[in-house]
């Protein structure tokens, strides 16, 4: 027990260093974007002593490491700043659009996976047969298609050939179905990608116990394909379905920058882009810290769930613990 706390403990560790690493990288990428961000507010009739003195009051004359000490500081005290283009907190501008975008991460994961593992179950039990050969090939191609093509081939079905939904996915004051359906293309685009990758992965994770002995042992007692699959393959297989899913996830929060754009949708990654394009900086650096935290702590996540399901993960650390 004490060894699997220490390996939590470790990746724990790792994570925290490695958000750390980003911070740094964050704040130098932002700091070297072109421009002043005191010009970007005063616009360019701005006098030079005007533009002084609103950088002597947003602390932009600071050296950098100074800059990024504070910043950090008031990150771990939950203080992500003012932005500079209106002078709000920062909090109060990611707060509502931080719901939009988990809203329309939620839709897609209730859409994409369930899906994905049912497929990829159906997938394997009818291996080598016309579904499974759809199912492989479809979700190739649903991978392998850019998320803007995608979405723009979904509004060219849907909203412009149809008129069944909207291409822009503007906040609704509607109900329930009016947001549903403002939703929907978004989600949709989202869940395609998702749905192919668990499937695929749901399915080699399968495939990678078949060959087993206690499943030639099922076999050769007369059952059938789906109680081969389900009661003896797929429990055994799912340390990597849970770990795709749960990283799958962390793709839904971080991926829907570019979903957003597309169908202008009032989340955080169309917040991050507006505040590349008006030199907000803070507001920028919140928000890829957010993103960042979120992929990273789903992602370490996955790895524990990982290594609490599979033992054969932790046992070798375990034995060079005890030799």
């Amino acid at each position: 027990m004490h060894g699997v706390l220490a390996m939590i403990a470790q990746r724990i560790a790792l994570g925290v260093a490695t958000l750390f690493v980003i911070s740094l990288l964050v704040f130098l990428a932002v700091d070297m974007l072109p421009g002043d961000p005191a010009e970007a507010i005063l616009g360019q009739s701005a006098t030079p002593a005007s533009v002084a003195a609103l950088r002597q009051e947003l602390g932009l004359n600071k050296p950098l490491v100074v800059r990024y000490a504070d910043w950090t500081v008031g990150l771990l005290r939950g203080d992500f700043g003012r932005s500079l283009a209106n002078d709000r907190p920062i909090s109060e501008l990611i707060a509502p659009r931080l719901g939009a975008t988990l809203s329309l991460a939620a839709l897609a994961a209730a859409i994409a996976l369930p899906l994905g593992v049912l497929l990829g179950i159906l997938s394997t039990v009818h291996r080598d047969r016309a579904l499974d050969r759809v199912a492989s090939t479809a979700s190739l191609l649903a991978i392998s298609f850019p998320e803007f093509f995608t979405a723009y081939m979904l509004v060219a079905c849907f909203s412009v050939g149809l008129g069944w939904l909207p291409a822009i996915s503007l906040s609704s004051q509607g109900g329930f179905v009016e947001t549903l359906k403002m939703l929907a293309l978004p989600a949709l685009t989202l869940s395609l990608a998702v749905i192919g990758y668990v499937l695929r992965m749901t399915r080699a994770a399968i495939m990678g116990v078949m060959a087993s002995p206690y499943v030639e042992m099922a076999r050769l007692k007369g059952v059938g394909p789906w109680g081969v699959v389900v009661r003896h393959a797929l429990p055994n297989a799912l340390s990597p379905i849970i770990n795709v899913v749960i990283i799958n996830l962390a793709y839904l929060v971080v991926g829907v920058v570019v979903i957003e754009v597309v169908f202008v949708y009032p989340g955080l990654g169309q917040l991050l882009v507006d505040s590349v394009a008006k030199r907000d900086i803070p507001v920028v650096q919140a928000c890829c810290m957010l993103f960042a935290g979120t992929y990273i702590g789903l992602n370490l996540l996955a790895d524990i769930l990982a290594l609490l399901a599979n033992p054969r993960l932790r046992r070798p650390r375990q034995r060079e613990a005890r030799a």
